[in-house]
């Protein structure tokens, strides 16, 4: 894609247990036509103290944020969302109840619907979100810190990838327990597979290869799917440069 003759304003949106600054390696690496802007949710990073409750609050919120964020750019400069894991799940809430307030939209490991069901063979086992809720309430800390090996199993630089993640989340506050079981509790419980086919909005999906929480095979049900053969679940992180490419790619969308 040539640069646009205007800016694009990108929305990254991070995962559970995690916050903002996990994004800032590719932050540093955009080319300057991109205006990047990174939020916490709920619970999360900078606003560990307020609450996170279900779905409809997470959307809600991002819809605040992005008309916030449209506020400080008043010359209808184009708005893109990248959500990453949960994060992506009010990102497909919003495109679908609020399609005028953004441009488009990509979904970084993420799922409409993370639990295996009798008609959907693309999630996991409830059971491992289980798992992790009674984990946190014995083990904090190491639950978080398997958590993020998951994030990188299968990356050909799992362990420098790793590093920065911890690096990354350990400078903020913890997430209190309550908010964390609320996260997971979203995971077991959302499916928005019927929303996802009604959103008339671009969708471009990224997922990684050796993925252990977003299964690869789930592009089988999708359009506009990257595939990172060789990525786990934050294939931002482990291939940053790939990323980008793909994500300029997705941009030009807009500029059709």
């Amino acid at each position: 894609m040539q640069r646009p003759d205007s800016k694009v304003t990108c929305l990254f949106v991070h995962g559970w247990a995690m916050n903002s600054s996990v994004w800032e390696p590719v932050v540093d690496k955009l080319p300057e036509w991109i205006d990047a802007q990174l939020i916490d949710l709920p619970g999360h990073g900078q606003r560990v103290n307020e609450s996170l409750s279900n779905l409809q609050n997470l959307t809600e919120d991002l819809l605040e944020q992005c008309r916030h964020t449209k506020a400080q750019y008043p010359h209808g400069q184009p708005l893109y969302l990248i959500g990453w894991s949960l994060g992506g799940l009010p990102c497909i809430q919003l495109a679908m109840d609020h399609p005028q307030e953004i441009n488009g939209l990509m979904l970084v490991s993420s799922n409409p619907c993370f639990v295996d069901k009798a008609n959907w063979k693309y999630g996991i086992d409830a059971g491992i979100f289980e798992q992790f809720s009674q984990s946190l309430k014995k083990d904090f800390s190491g639950t978080i810190r398997r958590f993020l090996s998951l994030q990188v199993k299968g990356s050909e630089s799992g362990r420098l990838v790793l590093r920065g993640l911890r690096e990354k989340i350990l400078q903020q506050s913890r997430p209190h327990e309550v908010n964390l079981d609320a996260g997971l509790e979203i995971l077991k419980q959302v499916d928005l597979r019927s929303q996802l086919k009604k959103i008339k909005l671009p969708v471009n999906w990224i997922l990684g290869g050796q993925d252990g929480l977003v299964k690869k095979q789930l592009a089988e049900e999708l359009d506009n799917v990257m595939v990172f053969n060789n990525a786990g679940h934050a294939a931002f992180l482990s291939h940053t440069d790939e990323f980008i490419e793909q994500l300029i790619k997705s941009l030009s969308c807009i500029y059709k």
